[in-house]
């Protein structure tokens, strides 16, 4: 009998495992897609979030836009009055009185403040008194002068444009003209950069005619005219 009983219960015990198998697998198809809906709603927010980005990085760009036209803007304004500037220099020097003394004047070296600390745009504009048709041919020696912490500094103004786009190959700046010229030609401006905690003063701008006498002239830093 316990041999028979024994014979029994293998094929049951077969038909139990298989039941709790092909249950388990039933259960398991059942079961709600828990793990699926997060991935959707993480996918969701995830977009939202690219969104945002891309909405912020775009007004970025527009402000950004808005600033570069902003400085254009004022920059070619600034170009304007400066060209108004030197005709007025032109028309002053071709009209002034006959009883002043002929030849060479240093009309003025202009000075423009940047939107960098320490970079200015400058431009220096020569004139000539009488009618004289022989070109005027010289050089201009342009002094930076000014205090670096105590103590009084003069700098020449070709080492403060070195390693800038206008930077000028020697001290001396050479010119040729009949009635005016302007240094650097046209509207253009060329560009000086200042040494750190370097405190400017004054300008020195000494030119030298073949045969004639060196004309110096200072103008106060801030105020050229």
């Amino acid at each position: 009998m316990l041999g028979l009983l024994l014979v029994l219960c293998i094929p049951l015990a077969f038909y139990t495992g298989g039941w709790w198998h092909t249950r388990g697998v039933q259960m398991l198809a059942e079961a709600p897609p828990t793990a699926p809906v997060r991935d959707v709603a993480q996918e969701q927010e995830l977009d939202a979030l690219r969104q945002r980005l891309a909405v912020l990085t775009s007004a970025e760009k527009v402000s950004l836009q808005a600033n570069e036209q902003s400085r254009l803007t004022i920059k070619l304004l600034e170009e304007q009055v400066y060209k108004q500037q030197q005709d007025l220099a032109f028309y002053k020097g071709v009209l002034a009185p006959a009883s002043r003394r002929e030849g060479l004047r240093i009309k003025a070296f202009e000075l423009q403040a940047t939107d960098r600390p320490a970079y200015f745009r400058y431009k220096i504009l020569l004139s000539r008194v009488g009618k004289g048709d022989t070109p005027l041919e010289g050089q201009l020696q342009v002094s930076i002068i000014g205090k670096q912490g105590e103590q009084d500094v003069t700098l020449e103004l070709a080492a403060l444009t070195q390693g800038l786009p206008d930077a000028l190959p020697e001290q001396a700046i050479a010119f040729a003209f009949k009635h005016f010229q302007a240094i650097p030609a046209a509207e253009q401006f060329a560009e000086l950069k200042l040494p750190e905690g370097f405190v400017p003063v004054e300008v020195k701008v000494r030119a030298e005619v073949q045969g004639e006498k060196p004309l110096l002239r200072t103008f106060k830093w801030g105020n050229q005219e």
